[in-house]
């Protein structure tokens, strides 16, 4: 496994690291026992970053985070969030206020059986609640040893500067894949950032961790991903790029790496995931798996290397439709 510095922390991240949205059963196929199976298969082969938050599954995932990680808390990091809350009927709304963060933390904790967690991020902005009573908040947490990291989600660069006057932020989670890489949403969400053309390279600058999300296009980018097949329930249909005119031209661009990854003898889902690993402003890929033979595949993407000139044969795959 190859380990990278999350931001000025001194935390040596797995450059693969594993996001538990799945975990949450809020995809087709997704079980508990499955799930526990593949995070402690990913932590045996060197996987030690674990991505979470309360709302995948409202509170599910971090349960099931929680009952794998049982006696190896000492070998990973977890990243959770705050500031994401639903209501009876599963809708979600943001709520980044002083009394909702101690509360999430306090119950983030309790379901994930530990004491701290080493990253704590911020979901999404909330232009309800002033910057300074969330961050100066964060930074209370990090005092008091429950938190040992502050982290953002989906933050711009303009509100990253501004919440780094109340305290320290070490990373900045992004939605960043093959196809979005300049998205302008995510599950009709509003992006009021870049991550190809701002993000990547504002963190390598300011030495703040990079952690793309949705590295494989929320299955997208894999070689078995059948849009038909997915269920009402799946929450993958409400991706943009999973439906009407974006669909088909993705599908298009599809096909053209399937080619690429066909000339090494590789699945699209590792090629995907090793051009991001060939990014050095990478920190930590979140990648989900459904089960213990989808982390295999995963870790095979450190077996071999793109290219520089396949690396420009995708670049212009990428860009035709731009």
């Amino acid at each position: 496994m190859l380990y990278r510095q999350l931001g000025k922390t001194g935390l040596e991240v797995s450059v693969l690291g594993y996001g538990c949205w799945a975990a949450g059963k809020q995809w087709d196929n997704a079980s508990d026992d499955a799930s526990i199976r593949a995070i402690q298969t990913a932590i045996d082969h060197g996987i030690n970053f674990f991505d979470v938050a309360p709302v995948y599954g409202y509170g599910h995932a971090e349960k099931v985070l929680g009952k794998a990680i049982e006696g190896r808390r000492d070998k990973i990091f977890i990243a959770t969030k705050c500031g994401l809350n639903w209501d009876a009927q599963g809708r979600t709304y943001r709520n980044l206020t002083r009394e909702n963060i101690l509360r999430e933390i306090d119950e983030s904790l309790r379901r994930l059986g530990v004491d701290y967690v080493d990253l704590y991020q911020v979901h999404w902005p909330d232009p309800n609640v002033p910057l300074e009573e969330t961050f100066t908040t964060l930074d209370e947490l990090k005092k008091s040893g429950k938190v040992r990291h502050i982290g953002v989600t989906n933050f711009n660069i303009s509100l990253i500067e501004q919440a780094k006057q109340y305290t320290e932020i070490v990373s900045n989670q992004v939605l960043y894949n093959m196809i979005d890489r300049n998205s302008d949403d995510y599950h009709g969400l509003d992006l009021n950032y870049r991550s190809d053309s701002e993000i990547l390279s504002y963190c390598e600058r300011e030495q703040l961790g990079f952690i793309p999300y949705s590295p494989l296009c929320q299955g997208l980018l894999t070689d078995h991903f059948d849009r038909a097949a997915l269920s009402d329930k799946d929450v993958r249909v409400f991706n943009r790029q999973l439906q009407g005119e974006a669909l088909e031209r993705n599908l298009k661009i599809r096909a053209e790496l399937q080619e690429v990854a066909g000339d090494y003898g590789r699945p699209l889902a590792q090629l995907a995931l090793r051009w991001l690993i060939q990014k050095p402003g990478v920190t930590s890929i979140i990648a989900g798996s459904l089960n213990e033979k989808h982390v295999q595949e995963n870790l095979a993407a450190f077996e071999w290397t793109i290219s520089d000139s396949d690396l420009e044969r995708i670049d212009k795959i990428l860009t035709q439709f731009d």
